[in-house]
Parts: C-alpha cells; structure tokens; sequence
C-alpha cells in the first residue's frame, strides 16, 4: 500500500505505541489523526512532531461511542476519507494474578469496556467510511497475554484474547474492503501500566530467546508492516514480543 494521501486514524496516538506508529505512518506519507482520550496538550505535541503537513488531534474515547461515531464524523468530513485505523487505546492496572478479591467487577468492567468494547465500537464508527477506500486495513494492538495468560492482572489477557477473536470475525466480515491484522507485543517498556517498573519488564525480557525489552518503535514496524506489506492477509495475529510464544 502507498501511503501518499491517505489517511491513518490512530487511538491512543499519545502514548509510546500509539505515538510511534504515527511517527512512522506519517513519515511514509500518511495524513494522521491523532486520536486521544484525556490529554489534547499531549495529543498536540504529538501531531506537531510529526513529519509532513495537514496532520490533527481529535477526541476518540473508548467508553463514549457516541463521541466515537462523532469523531468518525469529523474525519469523513474534513479529510474525505479513512485508509489505516490502528486501535491502540487500552486501560490496565496492576493486580497480582492471585489476588482475586483485588480484581473487583467495576475494574473487570471498565478493563473489557475500553479493551473490547472500545475498538469495537471505533471499527463499527470507521468501517462504512473504510469500505469506500476499497484497500483498507485495521490494525489492533493486542497482546502476548491473551495466549500465555501473564499479564497486569487477569481481565487483561482475558480482554486481549477477546480483542484477538473479535479480529477474526472481523476479518471474514469486512473483507474484501477491509484488512483486519493485530499485533501482539510483549515486555515493551512504557508507562501504559501504571505502577510497573522497568526492572519488571527488564525480568520478564530475560526469559524470552531474544532476552531483551521490545521497543515502542518495534512495534510500530510491526504495524507498519501490517499496513503497507501484508496485503494478503487478514485474521491473523503478528506477535513481537521478542519470542516469548517459543521460549
């Protein structure tokens, strides 16, 4: 896929993945819309980083669909058009796999509602505009956790390995229009979890093959590579996670 002209919505597109992956769409040609929840300072920052022209900040918040469908709104009338859409917006938190009580249902609740509920409701906003590309993709950003089971806490794999069935079921019903692709990192050192450290992340790279912590920017590759090199494939997940599936 030729970048030149088109247009990549990306949510969460304040943090470290989300902020790469506009770094390296943008630098390959792309218009970007810098999609974010709580911070537009933050947001702008990051559209004035970025290499190229015409890029903009909007308001894409996972638990407000109807400001999701307003945002899909806004981009189909100030840029025509939409051709990438990378969910990258999620919510954790810290909670020891066996402490069960800590895990209470508003947690497990608001874990789900950004992580599943969320990109769903961002793809169905985006999908009758994407179908008009006629060579569209969505990329979603899942994680190791949703096949190994590890995690912040035990909703997350759980709601990662939704977000990794939905893709498939997606990818069969959006089809032929629409790509649908997710990759899955491991062990990157950001802040998306609050209260871990990088000699957590530092702990769990030390066991994978590769032995090293996944950089932001490698994920964003992968995605990259998902937008403009898998062009036959669908449903399928990408891990980049330093081979912690093998190890």
């Amino acid at each position: 896929m030729d970048l030149k002209n088109k247009v990549a919505v990306i949510t969460g597109a304040s943090g470290a993945i989300g902020s790469a992956t506009a770094h390296r769409l943008a630098q390959a040609g792309a218009r970007i819309v810098v999609g974010y929840n709580s911070d537009p300072d933050r947001a702008d920052a990051v559209v004035k980083a970025l290499p190229g022209s015409r890029h903009r900040a909007i308001r894409i918040p996972m638990l407000e669909t109807p400001l999701i469908r307003e945002a899909a709104a806004i981009v189909e009338r100030d840029f025509g058009r939409c051709d990438v859409l990378v969910n990258s917006a999620g919510f954790t938190r810290m909670i020891p796999h066996a402490d069960l009580e800590a895990l209470t249902d508003d947690l497990v609740d608001s874990i789900f509602a950004a992580n599943v509920r969320g990109p769903f409701a961002t793809i169905r906003a985006f999908a009758p505009l994407m179908r008009r590309s006629g060579d569209a993709v969505i990329v979603n950003i899942s994680s190791v956790a949703a096949i190994v089971g590890t995690g912040s806490n035990i909703a997350y794999g759980g709601s990662k390995a939704a977000l990794d069935t939905m893709a498939l079921s997606l990818a069969r019903v959006l089809g032929p229009e629409i790509r649908v692709l997710t990759v899955s990192p491991a062990a990157v050192d950001t802040a998306f979890v609050p209260g871990r450290t990088t000699a957590m992340v530092e702990k769990v790279a030390a066991t994978t093959p590769l032995k090293r912590v996944v950089k932001a920017d490698e994920v964003a590759q992968a995605v990259m590579a998902a937008v403009v090199n898998l062009t036959a494939s669908t449903g399928w997940v990408i891990p980049v996670d330093g081979g912690k599936l093998v190890g």
